[in-house]
């Protein structure tokens, strides 16, 4: 896979970012403030294993406080196997790459932003398996931790396009 930052990004309805996704956050942020707009940011990752292939897509959401949101998406596709738990971290890891590397503007601007893990948080669960691993990592970075059912950037949002 190629580096998180470097790769294709694109809107929810399918027009393409063509400048680096850090310019096209800024952009937006910018903007936001402009309008008078309140920003929260949740970044999050969602994966899909179809035959011999598995799809991550990871979702920087930027939702406006009370006026909706919007969402920058990345989907990428690897043909290594993998087990529950490594997917899941691998989910946690290419989110906290581009929260890392976002990091500086957020700080710049004022937002708040939040790293959401698709990880259930009742052990019945498989997913579960991964929640003490993800959740110490996420927090390990600095960043403030969301798991299921509160994890919406990963399980609905980044669920819907992977």
């Amino acid at each position: 896979m190629e580096p998180i930052l470097q790769s294709k990004w694109r809107k929810l309805d399918g027009t393409r970012i063509e400048r680096p996704i850090i310019t096209a956050v800024e952009n937006a942020l910018i903007n936001e403030r402009e309008l008078g707009n309140q920003i929260k940011v949740c970044i999050g990752t969602d994966s899909q294993v179809r035959g011999l292939e598995t799809e991550f897509a990871t979702v920087i959401v930027l939702l406006r406080k009370g006026r909706g949101g919007f969402m920058f998406i990345n989907n990428d596709k690897t043909r290594n196997k993998m087990s529950l738990k490594e997917r899941l971290l691998i989910e946690v890891s290419r989110s906290i790459d581009i929260a890392y590397h976002l990091c500086p503007l957020f700080d710049k601007y004022g937002t708040e932003l939040e790293v959401h893990a698709d990880i259930n948080t009742n052990p019945r669960f498989g997913s579960n398996t991964a929640l003490t691993e993800a959740m110490g990592y996420i927090l390990s970075m600095g960043f403030t931790f969301k798991a299921k059912p509160d994890a919406h950037a990963a399980s609905c949002c980044a669920n819907k396009v992977v």
